[in-house]
């Protein structure tokens, strides 16, 4: 079945990859629109979209965060009638030729969600990530019972009118754990598939305070403890 599709990348500061990036996702998805939500880059990221004719913008004059760049594009997407959202960070970090891949895999299902762990793969991720990941990831799996094998991984497929039963609003980069926990309670039906392990900046860290890993585990469970009181609060 063809659907209606727009994919969705979140922008911050990507002049490197954003070029390479945006010409493998033209290429691989024919017959979709794309979506760039530019949340307040200071580099050469807006000319570079310019140079780009093809492709949506939004862009935010402030930094407002990866989960706030998510859901704006969420939004875009359910106000212009597109059926399925799929997402993909810009740091070259995913593969544009599973576009075809996740397309096919989201039919029958709410959410298609890439796993970096659901294969072996001998490219060795950054240890402290690769921890709290699993960590956090087996705290998802009591409360939801999803099963995952990789709760932060950005390249999912989304069935838009399921997003219509949550109400998201972490603007961080911790979005994705409220978004499990919130699936869960709206009996959203998800389903994993193992994409590649790729890391092309072992250098690269959190903005603030959240490049130190204890503190990005404070947020972590913090976004978990207050969306689990939302639940049984109502």
């Amino acid at each position: 079945m063809e659907y209606k599709t727009i994919i969705l990348l979140p922008c911050f500061n990507e002049e490197k990859t954003l070029g390479s990036v945006l010409a493998g996702v033209l290429k691989w998805a024919s017959g979709c629109d794309v979506l760039v939500v530019d949340d307040g880059s200071q580099d050469n990221t807006p000319k570079i979209l310019k140079s780009f004719g093809k492709i949506k913008v939004i862009r935010n004059h402030t930094n407002m965060g990866y989960g706030k760049a998510l859901i704006d594009g969420f939004r875009f997407a359910r106000e212009n009638g597109y059926e399925v959202c799929i997402t993909m960070d810009c740091d070259a970090q995913h593969e544009p030729a599973l576009i075809p891949q996740f397309l096919k895999e989201i039919e029958g299902w709410d959410v298609v969600s890439g796993s970096r762990y659901l294969n072996p793969s001998s490219v060795a991720p950054p240890p402290d990530r690769y921890q709290l990941n699993m960590e956090i990831t087996r705290i998802i799996n009591d409360i939801t019972g999803f099963n995952l094998t990789d709760s932060f991984c950005g390249f999912k497929a989304y069935f838009v009118p399921s997003l219509c039963r949550l109400n998201l609003t972490e603007n961080g980069y911790g979005m994705p754990l409220q978004f499990w926990i919130q699936a869960r309670k709206a009996g959203l039906r998800i389903k994993e598939i193992p994409v590649p392990l790729i890391y092309m900046d072992y250098s690269r860290t959190f903005p603030g305070g959240l490049g130190n890993v204890e503190n990005r585990k404070k947020y972590y469970l913090e976004i978990i403890r207050k969306e689990l009181e939302n639940w049984r609060g109502s």
